[in-house]
């Protein structure tokens, strides 16, 4: 694969930047995210075109309401209209302390909502902050406020019981006791974030949190978890909903191996807990029988070749996804990563 190349990320990030989190559709906006992934590709000539196409879908962001206040920022989390209040919010944090300093202490408290807006929160903030890690520029501290506003407005938290202390499971190991809902039980709610309120009904999730260790090392931890959801993704990715849903599994965690560097251990563990967590709810909500492929066909890939089929499908979903899979191959290898690219590819058509 191509090495990084930034060159064009600050013209894009310009561009996007009076948009809001939201598409048309009402789905996630995706635009800041993909435009990265493709520098982080060696695709940075792609970025403004694919922009170009994707710009009719995304909805200008909305007016400020009212200030939000350091002693009081709590009140306003969930609500999806300040998302503009939000962003000046995180702007004067990052005036006045380091970057990295602010993610940290933000995403010690936004972890319990890493399943925000289907995660897409925290891979916002896992691509901004991979961007200010190459460079730090005004339009990457800007799109890493921006990016801790879209977690603060979609927060959402899973049911969880109190007082959990470490498991003992590793991801393998833990990943067999996740209880799933009926399908007979499922309520088709729309879309992934209000299906996972279906979690508060369902008082057999509330363990899961506590199943895996997370005082391993990061890397073998953050790895095993990866290759994990990336089977599981295999298993149970049938439809269009479906393999985005388990994408999700896959890309969130992806993320979370950008930010880990440069947070504080307490607040990685954290992340690597609700994360595990937000997996598990994705499953649990729209998985099967079969919790994760096990005998996977190792094949040789093209890694170039992949990524310009994801290009050619240009759907956000898989160009992201590829990215992904290649950045957590590169790390620990695994077949489920290209099978999981073929099997998006193959299920989710072209835009």
């Amino acid at each position: 694969m191509r090495a990084p190349s930034y060159t064009s990320l600050d013209d894009a990030l310009e561009t996007l930047s009076g948009y809001g989190t939201a598409l048309r559709n009402g789905n996630s906006n995706h635009a800041p995210m993909v435009t990265e992934a493709l520098c982080a590709m060696g695709r940075p000539d792609a970025v403004m075109p694919w922009i170009a196409r994707y710009r009719d879908r995304m909805l200008p962001r909305l007016p400020a309401r009212d200030r939000i206040c350091g002693e009081d920022w709590r009140s306003a989390l969930g609500e999806r209209s300040r998302f503009t209040d939000w962003a000046a919010f995180f702007g004067e944090e990052l005036q006045e302390a380091a970057w990295s300093e602010v993610l940290d202490r933000w995403v010690a408290r936004l972890a319990p909502g890493f399943c925000a807006a289907a995660t897409h929160g925290v891979i916002r903030v896992g691509h901004a902050v991979r961007s200010l890690a190459a460079g730090a520029t005004a339009c990457r501290v800007r799109e890493l406020a921006d990016a801790l506003a879209s977690w603060a407005v979609t927060y959402q938290e899973l049911p969880a019981s109190r007082d959990v202390a470490n498991g003992t499971m590793t991801p393998r190991e833990a990943i067999a006791r996740i209880p799933v809902i009926p399908p007979a039980n499922r309520r088709d709610l729309g879309n992934i974030t209000a299906s996972l309120a279906m979690l508060d009904d369902f008082p057999e999730f509330g363990p899961v949190i506590g199943l895996i260790d997370v005082d391993r090392d990061f890397g073998p931890l953050l790895s095993e978890l990866t290759e994990v959801f990336a089977r599981v993704h295999l298993a149970n990715a049938h439809n269009l909903l479906t393999t985005i849903v388990f994408i999700h599994g896959v890309t969130s965690l992806a993320a979370l191996g950008s930010i880990i560097p440069e947070v504080s251990d307490r607040t990685a563990r954290a992340g690597l807990r609700y994360a595990w967590q937000s997996g598990c709810g994705l499953y649990a909500c729209f998985g099967g029988s079969t919790v994760m492929a096990q005998d996977i066909e190792t094949r040789e890939h093209d890694e170039d070749d992949l990524v310009d089929r994801a290009l050619a499908n240009g759907d956000e979903h898989v160009i992201k996804f590829t990215e992904a899979c290649l950045r957590r191959h590169a790390l620990g290898p695994s077949p489920a990563y290209f099978s999981a690219v073929d099997s998006a590819l193959a299920i989710m058509p072209s835009r």
